[in-house]
Protein backbone atom coordinates (compact mmCIF):
# COMPACT_ATOMS: atom_id res chain seq x y z
CA UNK A 1 0.00 0.00 0.00
CA UNK A 2 1.54 3.41 -1.14
CA UNK A 3 1.64 6.13 1.17
CA UNK A 4 3.12 9.38 2.78
CA UNK A 5 4.53 9.12 5.62
CA UNK A 6 5.67 12.19 8.47
CA UNK A 7 7.88 11.16 11.32
CA UNK A 8 7.05 14.25 13.64
CA UNK A 9 9.35 12.84 16.62
CA UNK A 10 8.92 14.03 19.98
CA UNK A 11 5.55 16.21 20.17
CA UNK A 12 4.54 18.02 23.26
CA UNK A 13 1.09 16.90 24.21
CA UNK A 14 -1.92 19.86 23.57
CA UNK A 15 0.46 20.69 20.42
CA UNK A 16 -1.67 20.29 16.89
CA UNK A 17 -0.62 18.74 13.62
CA UNK A 18 -1.88 20.61 10.48
CA UNK A 19 -1.97 18.92 7.09
CA UNK A 20 -2.74 20.27 3.92
CA UNK A 21 -4.07 18.64 1.24
CA UNK A 22 -4.05 19.77 -2.19
CA UNK A 23 -6.28 17.15 -4.63
CA UNK A 24 -8.58 14.42 -4.29
CA UNK A 25 -9.92 13.44 -0.32
CA UNK A 26 -7.68 11.44 1.79
CA UNK A 27 -7.53 9.21 4.72
CA UNK A 28 -5.18 11.48 7.24
CA UNK A 29 -3.85 9.10 10.31
CA UNK A 30 -1.90 10.90 13.51
CA UNK A 31 -0.61 7.90 14.66
CA UNK A 32 1.91 6.68 17.88
CA UNK A 33 5.18 4.40 16.78
CA UNK A 34 3.46 1.81 17.95
CA UNK A 35 0.21 1.81 16.40
CA UNK A 36 1.98 3.17 13.24
CA UNK A 37 4.10 0.07 13.11
CA UNK A 38 0.64 -2.23 13.20
CA UNK A 39 -0.57 0.00 10.70
CA UNK A 40 2.56 -0.68 8.03
CA UNK A 41 2.02 -4.32 8.81
CA UNK A 42 -1.49 -4.50 8.07
CA UNK A 43 -2.72 -4.69 11.27
CA UNK A 44 -5.53 -3.66 13.46
CA UNK A 45 -4.46 0.07 14.63
CA UNK A 46 -6.04 2.82 16.44
CA UNK A 47 -5.34 6.84 15.17
CA UNK A 48 -6.63 10.35 15.07
CA UNK A 49 -8.47 11.69 12.46
CA UNK A 50 -10.00 9.83 9.27
CA UNK A 51 -11.39 10.43 5.94
CA UNK A 52 -10.13 14.25 5.22
CA UNK A 53 -12.15 16.31 2.25
CA UNK A 54 -11.46 19.61 3.75
CA UNK A 55 -8.11 21.17 4.07
CA UNK A 56 -6.73 21.94 6.29
CA UNK A 57 -7.28 19.18 8.33
CA UNK A 58 -6.01 19.89 12.23
CA UNK A 59 -5.55 16.56 14.60
CA UNK A 60 -4.65 17.43 18.64
CA UNK A 61 -2.16 15.72 19.98
CA UNK A 62 -3.21 13.85 23.16
CA UNK A 63 0.00 13.66 24.72
CA UNK A 64 3.77 14.36 24.57
CA UNK A 65 5.62 11.26 22.70
CA UNK A 66 6.80 10.34 19.22
CA UNK A 67 4.15 11.03 16.76
CA UNK A 68 3.61 10.13 13.17
CA UNK A 69 1.19 11.17 10.18
CA UNK A 70 0.16 9.37 7.35
CA UNK A 71 -1.57 9.85 4.19
CA UNK A 72 -2.79 7.51 2.24
CA UNK A 73 -5.82 6.52 -0.16
CA UNK A 74 -7.08 3.73 0.77
CA UNK A 75 -10.44 2.68 -0.56
CA UNK A 76 -10.20 5.93 -2.51
CA UNK A 77 -9.88 7.31 -5.99
CA UNK A 78 -7.76 9.98 -7.05
CA UNK A 79 -4.00 11.76 -5.89
CA UNK A 80 -3.35 14.06 -3.58
CA UNK A 81 -0.26 16.31 -2.22
CA UNK A 82 0.27 17.18 1.54
CA UNK A 83 2.07 18.86 3.69
CA UNK A 84 2.40 19.39 7.40
CA UNK A 85 3.13 21.70 9.90
CA UNK A 86 3.21 21.35 14.03
CA UNK A 87 1.66 23.96 15.89
CA UNK A 88 2.87 24.07 19.43
CA UNK A 89 0.52 23.84 21.96
CA UNK A 90 1.85 27.73 23.58
CA UNK A 91 0.87 28.82 20.55
CA UNK A 92 -2.48 28.23 20.65
CA UNK A 93 -5.54 29.92 22.17
CA UNK A 94 -5.95 29.10 25.74
CA UNK A 95 -9.05 27.08 27.03
CA UNK A 96 -10.89 27.91 29.89
CA UNK A 97 -9.07 26.10 32.46
CA UNK A 98 -11.32 23.36 34.58
CA UNK A 99 -13.69 24.29 37.43
CA UNK A 100 -11.07 23.82 40.49
CA UNK A 101 -13.86 25.27 42.71
CA UNK A 102 -14.48 22.71 45.78
CA UNK A 103 -16.76 20.43 45.41
CA UNK A 104 -19.11 21.07 48.76
CA UNK A 105 -19.32 24.59 47.10
CA UNK A 106 -22.17 23.31 45.17
CA UNK A 107 -25.35 23.25 46.81
CA UNK A 108 -27.06 20.56 44.24
CA UNK A 109 -24.34 18.41 43.25
CA UNK A 110 -25.82 15.55 45.84
CA UNK A 111 -29.51 15.30 46.05
CA UNK A 112 -30.79 12.31 49.03
CA UNK A 113 -32.93 10.29 46.67
CA UNK A 114 -32.94 7.58 49.59
CA UNK A 115 -36.38 8.42 50.73
CA UNK A 116 -38.26 8.08 48.12
CA UNK A 117 -35.57 5.53 46.56
CA UNK A 118 -36.02 3.76 42.71
CA UNK A 119 -38.43 1.56 42.38
CA UNK A 120 -37.30 -2.22 43.41
CA UNK A 121 -37.71 -5.10 40.76
CA UNK A 122 -39.92 -7.96 41.38
CA UNK A 123 -37.14 -10.38 39.97
CA UNK A 124 -34.28 -9.45 42.97
CA UNK A 125 -34.63 -9.43 46.48
CA UNK A 126 -31.41 -6.36 46.58
CA UNK A 127 -32.93 -3.56 47.38
CA UNK A 128 -29.45 -1.96 47.93
CA UNK A 129 -28.90 1.81 47.25
CA UNK A 130 -25.39 3.16 46.15
CA UNK A 131 -23.63 6.60 47.32
CA UNK A 132 -21.27 6.23 44.26
CA UNK A 133 -21.20 4.52 40.70
CA UNK A 134 -18.20 4.24 39.06
CA UNK A 135 -17.82 4.19 35.23
CA UNK A 136 -14.59 3.54 33.89
CA UNK A 137 -12.55 1.16 31.06
CA UNK A 138 -10.79 -1.31 32.22
CA UNK A 139 -7.57 0.29 31.24
CA UNK A 140 -7.74 2.17 33.68
CA UNK A 141 -8.70 0.25 36.72
CA UNK A 142 -4.87 -0.52 38.20
CA UNK A 143 -3.77 2.94 37.97
CA UNK A 144 -7.19 5.45 39.10
CA UNK A 145 -10.23 3.43 39.36
CA UNK A 146 -9.22 0.51 41.98
CA UNK A 147 -7.80 2.80 44.51
CA UNK A 148 -10.46 5.01 44.30
CA UNK A 149 -12.82 2.54 44.49
CA UNK A 150 -11.18 1.34 47.19
CA UNK A 151 -11.08 4.95 49.27
CA UNK A 152 -14.55 5.33 48.44
CA UNK A 153 -15.50 2.44 50.22
CA UNK A 154 -12.97 2.26 53.19
CA UNK A 155 -14.49 5.24 54.49
CA UNK A 156 -17.83 4.16 54.76
CA UNK A 157 -19.55 4.85 51.27
CA UNK A 158 -21.47 2.40 49.16
CA UNK A 159 -20.01 1.89 46.30
CA UNK A 160 -20.89 0.39 43.10
CA UNK A 161 -17.68 -0.69 41.56
CA UNK A 162 -17.69 -4.12 38.85
CA UNK A 163 -14.83 -5.65 41.32
CA UNK A 164 -17.05 -5.23 43.98
CA UNK A 165 -20.34 -6.44 42.52
CA UNK A 166 -19.89 -8.47 39.72
CA UNK A 167 -20.40 -12.41 40.36
CA UNK A 168 -20.16 -15.16 37.36
CA UNK A 169 -23.88 -15.63 35.82
CA UNK A 170 -24.79 -12.20 36.91
CA UNK A 171 -26.20 -10.39 33.77
CA UNK A 172 -23.90 -7.59 32.96
CA UNK A 173 -26.64 -4.82 31.56
CA UNK A 174 -29.23 -5.65 34.47
CA UNK A 175 -26.29 -5.05 37.36
CA UNK A 176 -25.18 -2.04 35.69
CA UNK A 177 -28.86 -0.40 35.19
CA UNK A 178 -29.50 -1.60 38.65
CA UNK A 179 -26.62 0.51 39.69
CA UNK A 180 -27.13 3.22 38.45
CA UNK A 181 -30.81 3.62 38.83
CA UNK A 182 -29.80 3.23 42.69
CA UNK A 183 -26.89 5.57 42.67
CA UNK A 184 -27.08 9.11 44.07
CA UNK A 185 -23.73 10.08 42.67
CA UNK A 186 -21.82 9.20 38.88
CA UNK A 187 -18.21 9.10 38.91
CA UNK A 188 -16.79 8.76 35.31
CA UNK A 189 -13.14 8.29 34.63
CA UNK A 190 -12.60 9.74 30.85
CA UNK A 191 -9.61 8.21 29.42
CA UNK A 192 -8.45 7.37 25.59
CA UNK A 193 -9.21 4.16 26.95
CA UNK A 194 -12.67 5.09 27.62
CA UNK A 195 -13.61 6.92 24.82
CA UNK A 196 -15.46 4.91 22.20
CA UNK A 197 -15.85 2.03 24.23
CA UNK A 198 -18.98 0.26 24.43
CA UNK A 199 -19.69 -0.83 27.68
CA UNK A 200 -18.33 2.38 29.61
CA UNK A 201 -20.35 4.49 27.05
CA UNK A 202 -23.70 2.75 27.99
CA UNK A 203 -22.88 3.42 31.41
CA UNK A 204 -22.24 7.38 30.79
CA UNK A 205 -25.40 7.47 29.19
CA UNK A 206 -26.98 6.07 31.69
CA UNK A 207 -25.61 8.89 34.46
CA UNK A 208 -25.94 11.34 31.45
CA UNK A 209 -30.04 10.97 31.26
CA UNK A 210 -30.63 10.39 35.61
CA UNK A 211 -28.17 13.62 35.25
CA UNK A 212 -30.21 15.44 32.96
CA UNK A 213 -33.38 14.80 35.25
CA UNK A 214 -32.38 16.07 38.47
CA UNK A 215 -31.84 12.20 39.81
CA UNK A 216 -28.46 12.09 40.34
CA UNK A 217 -24.89 14.17 39.73
CA UNK A 218 -22.15 13.61 37.77
CA UNK A 219 -18.24 14.27 38.43
CA UNK A 220 -15.97 13.45 35.51
CA UNK A 221 -12.41 12.46 36.26
CA UNK A 222 -9.94 13.18 33.44
CA UNK A 223 -7.17 11.07 33.34
CA UNK A 224 -4.51 11.62 30.70
CA UNK A 225 -6.40 13.48 28.84
CA UNK A 226 -6.69 17.41 27.52
CA UNK A 227 -9.62 19.64 27.38
CA UNK A 228 -9.11 20.18 23.81
CA UNK A 229 -9.82 16.17 23.57
CA UNK A 230 -12.17 16.38 26.13
CA UNK A 231 -14.61 19.12 24.27
CA UNK A 232 -13.94 16.75 20.91
CA UNK A 233 -15.77 13.56 22.95
CA UNK A 234 -18.50 15.47 24.70
CA UNK A 235 -18.76 19.48 24.56
CA UNK A 236 -21.03 19.20 27.62
CA UNK A 237 -18.87 17.03 29.70
CA UNK A 238 -16.10 19.48 28.89
CA UNK A 239 -18.23 22.04 30.77
CA UNK A 240 -18.76 20.33 34.05
CA UNK A 241 -17.05 20.53 37.08
CA UNK A 242 -13.90 18.06 36.74
CA UNK A 243 -11.16 16.71 38.79
CA UNK A 244 -7.78 15.66 36.57
CA UNK A 245 -5.18 13.32 37.83
CA UNK A 246 -2.65 15.66 36.44
CA UNK A 247 -2.89 18.38 38.79
CA UNK A 248 -4.77 16.26 41.37
CA UNK A 249 -4.17 12.63 43.02
CA UNK A 250 -6.20 10.02 43.36
CA UNK A 251 -6.12 10.22 47.12
CA UNK A 252 -7.03 13.99 46.75
CA UNK A 253 -9.95 13.57 44.22
CA UNK A 254 -11.38 10.20 46.90
CA UNK A 255 -11.04 12.98 50.05
CA UNK A 256 -13.04 15.48 48.08
CA UNK A 257 -15.95 12.97 46.89
CA UNK A 258 -16.22 11.68 50.05
CA UNK A 259 -16.25 15.64 51.70
CA UNK A 260 -19.50 16.66 49.33
CA UNK A 261 -21.42 13.31 50.07
CA UNK A 262 -20.76 12.91 53.73
CA UNK A 263 -21.51 16.65 54.38
CA UNK A 264 -25.35 17.20 55.26
CA UNK A 265 -25.76 20.59 53.31
CA UNK A 266 -24.67 18.81 50.08
CA UNK A 267 -27.88 16.79 50.07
Amino acid sequence: MSFSHYDLHHVTGGSVVEVILKGSAANVRLMDTSNFNSYKAGRNHQYIGGLAKKSPVRLPVPRSGTWHVVVDMQGLVGTTRSSIRVIPAAALQPLPEINEAPLRSIPTLVRDVREEGPPVSAESADTRTFDVFISHASEDKDEVVRPLATALRAAGLDVWYDEFELRIGDSLRRKIDKGISRSRFGVVVLSQAFFGRGWPEYELDGLVTRTVSGDQNLLPVWHKVSKREVIQYSPSLADRLARNTATHTVEEIAVEIIDVIKTPSAA
